[in-house]
């Protein structure tokens, strides 16, 4: 049976699986019992291919953005070895 993903506004995400001719609009909360919409997608349930991940992930990032505390290594980010610069404040 396909996964789904319902969006309380109050409570977040919850994830429920039924059959696809009878998966409802929305569903009442675990939580707090209040009416949570099904969450639009492509396909019900989640993939587990690099592009699905990839949206996802995506996806998640406006609402959750990853903490980066240090550019990525590689050719067109340049560290510094100076050892003062290693004594500035970091955010």
């Amino acid at each position: 049976m396909p996964l789904y993903e319902f969006r309380c506004s109050a409570c977040g995400s919850f994830e429920r699986t039924f059959p696809m001719s009878t998966v409802p609009p929305s569903l009442a909360c675990p939580d707090c019992a209040e009416p949570a919409a099904r969450r639009p997608g492509g396909s019900p349930g989640r993939g587990s291919s690099p592009v699905a991940r990839a949206v996802e992930a995506t996806h998640r990032s406006a609402h959750e953005p990853a903490v980066v505390r240090q550019p990525p290594p590689g050719p067109g980010h340049r560290v510094s070895r100076d050892p003062r610069h290693a004594q500035l404040p970091r955010p």
